[in-house]
């Protein structure tokens, strides 16, 4: 029997809950069929967190194609359907990529070691001057930041995961609650190890009774807790919260059964979420909107 996971029809990081709510009740090694056809947008969030999903299962499954022909074309520029098909049997109609502008500034790239990121960073880091200075109104030298930013993150699932994963990186007009403001998206999703389980390695780790995926969470992005010994260890994620910090932007983490954010004024999301569904790995998500006048630079 097949357990069928039906796909959203908006995909991005708070309706990918609902996909890992139903995987929550399936078996582990249960046949899987993940269920797109009626999805017409996805997040960079959401398509790097499917591949995420198909590496989780130690049995390959179905992913069904969505059935709208701009979706899926949209899909194909993103690059999703390349590495989608490394890990699921692909069902429906699979548009070849074609070449051409779009709102995709990083297409969905593998990152498993340190070259990957600074292969990743040096290829956006022209585009991202260019976004910045001209659709969000952001000073250039803030560039430095961004690709900072961008790097730490994709560190994370080096140093971290234990395995490999996914960035993507996009503009798009974000009508949900900043009044039609453009915004730039980072995503790095990774099925790995998570930070409860990786700083719970770190050499003489003690655990107390309070110690849970959300408080690992509060940890790691917070307190800039690493498990390496190293001086400025651990700093990455702090780094990035005040440079998002900055320009008003968002940053969310989730990992295992919990999910912490830095929330801007524009947002309603919690500072923390616990007991979700379990979901493995660490899934990182970055917002920085457009700047509107009067906003310190």
């Amino acid at each position: 029997m097949t357990s069928v996971i039906t796909v959203p029809p908006s995909l991005d990081d708070q309706t990918f809950e609902q996909v890992v709510e139903q995987l929550a009740s399936v078996p582990h090694d249960a046949k899987l069929l993940v269920d797109a056809r009626h999805t017409r947008w996805a997040s960079p969030y959401g398509l790097t967190a499917l591949l995420t999903l198909g590496q989780t299962r130690p049995e390959r499954a179905t992913f069904a194609a969505p059935d709208n022909e701009d979706t899926s074309s949209y899909w194909a520029r993103t690059g999703f359907f390349n590495y989608a098909e490394e890990l699921y049997d692909l069902r429906g109609a699979v548009p070849k990529a074609r070449g051409g502008e779009s709102s995709v500034l990083l297409e969905i790239t593998p990152v498993v070691k340190s070259e990957d990121v600074h292969e990743v960073v040096g290829r956006i880091q022209q585009k991202a001057q260019l976004i910045l200075s001209k659709e969000l109104n952001i000073d250039a030298k803030a560039t430095v930041g961004f690709a900072m930013t961008l790097s730490e993150i994709c560190q994370n699932i080096v140093e971290h995961a234990g395995r490999g994963g996914w960035v993507a990186v996009q503009t798009y007009t974000y009508r949900k609650r900043l009044a039609n403001r453009r915004v730039v998206v980072i995503a790095v999703c990774d099925a790995g190890l998570g930070f409860r389980q990786s700083l719970e390695s770190a050499p003489g780790r003690v655990r107390n009774d309070r110690w849970d995926d959300a408080a690992a969470l509060e940890e790691a992005v917070i307190r800039g807790v690493s498990r390496f010994r190293d001086p400025g260890r651990g700093q990455g994620l702090a780094g990035v919260r005040r440079y998002i910090g900055r320009w008003d932007g968002k940053v969310s983490v989730r990992s295992g059964t919990a999910k912490i954010a830095i929330v801007p004024s524009w947002d309603d999301d919690l500072p923390l979420a616990e007991k979700l569904a379990p979901f493995p790995g660490s899934q990182v998500q970055v917002t920085i909107p457009e700047r509107v006048s009067g906003a310190p630079r």
